[in-house]
């Protein structure tokens, strides 16, 4: 998680553009026990920027899970692939949302970022499944 000052416009314009969702996730923000984090999609560890292109709003579990990661390796092609980034991806190209909550992914992009952030842990996929029913959960 990033130490660097955020100011509060900048936070303001990207729980905007997040509609206060989770960009990975897609929980609202106002469901949530923890706060949502800004999340550096290149990290800083990477050299990512403070900058609007380069965060994004997220959960606390979406957040920890990925901490610098910015790729996922993929064992049986043995390759690397980039994040989902939610700058410069439409969430519904990399992914498939379920009525039980679960998360499919479309393209590599979307599978190394499901495994990466854990989005398909039955806990989490439960909770998508209750905020889908009670119409609180939307795809993007």
């Amino acid at each position: 998680m990033s130490k660097t000052y955020i100011p509060v416009i900048l936070r303001r314009q990207i729980t905007e553009a997040a509609k206060d969702c989770c960009e990975y996730c897609l929980v609202p923000s106002s469901v949530a026990l923890a706060s949502y984090h800004i999340d550096h999609i290149i990290s800083e560890k990477q050299g990512g920027a403070t900058v609007f292109s380069n965060l994004a709003l997220a959960c606390r579990l979406c957040n920890l899970s990925k901490g610098s990661s910015i790729a996922a390796y993929r064992i049986p092609e043995d390759e690397l692939v980039r994040l989902f980034n939610p700058r410069r991806d439409k969430w519904s190209e990399h992914f498939l949302l379920r009525p039980d909550g679960f998360i499919l992914p479309k393209t590599p992009v979307g599978e190394g970022t499901i495994k990466v952030l854990n989005l398909n842990d039955i806990n989490r996929a439960e909770v998508r499944s209750v905020l889908l029913a009670r119409g609180l959960l939307g795809e993007r």
